[in-house]
């Protein structure tokens, strides 16, 4: 039996001290803090293991940009317990319920965490959508616009419209890549970061998004809008949440931590869809978070070899877009909460227990709950060095960052993670 004591232990009920006893693989007891007892951590804190339903690990077809085997690791080393896999990037991309299970064949042997999968819409598959969800898929993603990769084009309204349906049968939900666009001006100079800004203005997240809810609303579907960027868009869906609708929002770590004024000309690893916005566009979405509105975080983590980020011609019209941070998540986003007067446990709430729900898996300091545990030091600051990361490709924006909170230690059912203990759910 291991037996951790920690001053710090975040349940979902707040901060205690305590000793958890784990059995096997679950927590088996909560009891008083005795520093005494099996192995005591202090001061550090010991936090429920976190949960990032919105990760590109891209294996098969492009290992190269990701792969299981180093995508989970980085996910253990950053306190991520299950993470849930994006259908695209991989090849095949996971339309089809053949293509899922080839996905979990690819991913045997390899995970360092549990891994689930989302299913993907695209024009003409929805009849292949029962199949995917029998199959085991928790969600499913799509696009409103291009995707980026040409083997997962975007839906229609009319394609949403009959998935939605599906699936608020199924009670399973649609997340959504809520951009819709249209022809904009060509960029003056495709270097600078203020002409990529302007190539995706926040009307496309809000149009998307209004779609979303009139569709949300015909249809009674559990609708999640995938990493906001337009703090411009929270009015809208603070009031389709006041209505009652279905309907869900996550950001993500970057979106709180950088600003556009801040992104040098050239500077291609920021590049992500949709952009990194000015800092009063990151002040509220701060505010979003704290009332509720945006209900939790995730990483969107969308590497690519550092060749696709196109360094050598800083050009952000030709550079792959997506920000790797898998790592990062936790220390990223202690950083900036802490100095914005939030607590530690509300960032568990939105690293932990709040994603969990969306896709339906065990979260949280419970007795009976999985023991997938993380030990943190939050006052512990450190310097990000890429070259350090567990991701394949060490490229990040958030390289030479100073950040505060270090993960020490990540337990996957009362056992160190380790390469072959994740499996598949």
């Amino acid at each position: 039996m291991l037996t951790l004591s920690s001053r710090r232990v975040v349940t979902p009920e707040g901060v205690i001290e305590a000793t958890l006893r784990i059995d096997r693989d679950k927590i088996a007891a909560i009891e008083p803090y005795t520093a005494e007892a099996g192995q005591d951590l202090g001061d550090a804190a010991l936090l429920p293991g976190l949960v990032d339903p919105h990760v590109h690990l891209n294996e098969p077809g492009r290992t190269d940009w990701e792969g299981f085997e180093t995508g989970t690791a980085a996910a253990a080393a950053g306190g991520v317990t299950p993470l849930v896999d994006m259908p695209l990037n991989s090849s095949p991309v996971t339309t089809t319920a053949e293509a899922l299970k080839t996905k979990r064949e690819a991913a045997a042997g390899k995970l360092s965490v549990d891994v689930a999968f989302h299913a993907g819409l695209v024009p003409g598959n929805a009849g292949e959508l029962p199949a995917l969800l029998d199959a085991g898929a928790v969600g499913v993603k799509a696009f409103l616009c291009h995707s980026g990769i040409d083997e997962f084009p975007a839906a229609t309204e009319n394609d949403l419209r009959a998935a939605m349906r599906l699936l608020a049968d199924r009670n399973v939900p649609l997340l959504a890549h809520a951009e819709l666009t249209h022809s904009v001006p060509p960029m003056e100079n495709p270097r600078r970061y203020a002409d990529y800004l302007a190539s995706r203005p926040p009307e496309f997240e809000r149009n998307a998004i209004a779609m979303l809810i009139s569709l949300c609303r015909e249809t009674g579907c559990r609708t999640h809008v995938v990493h906001l960027a337009d703090a411009g868009s929270l009015p809208m869906l603070r009031e389709a949440r006041t209505e009652g609708l279905p309907l869900t929002v996550e950001t993500c770590p970057h979106y709180l931590t950088f600003a556009a004024d801040e992104i040098a000309d050239g500077a291609t690893p920021f590049k992500c869809a949709p952009p990194l916005r000015d800092a009063a566009n990151r002040d509220g979405l701060w505010a979003g978070l704290a009332d509720g509105v945006i209900a939790f975080l995730a990483t969107d983590h969308s590497p690519c070899p550092p060749e696709l980020k196109r360094l050598d011609s800083g050009r952000f019209d030709e550079a792959w877009g997506g920000i790797s941070s898998l790592e990062l998540t936790l220390p990223a986003v202690w950083t900036e909460a802490s100095q914005r007067g939030h607590t530690l446990a509300q960032v568990v709430d939105w690293l932990s227990h709040r994603p969990a729900k969306l896709v339906g898996v065990d979260a949280g300091i419970a007795v009976g709950r999985p023991a997938n545990l993380v030990v943190f030091r939050p006052d512990e600051p450190f310097k990000v060095r890429g070259e350090a990361l567990q991701q394949r490709h060490k490229l990040t924006p958030y390289d030479g960052r100073e950040l505060r909170g270090r993960v020490v230690k990540t337990y996957l059912r009362g056992q160190p993670a380790a390469r072959g203990r994740g499996v598949t759910v």
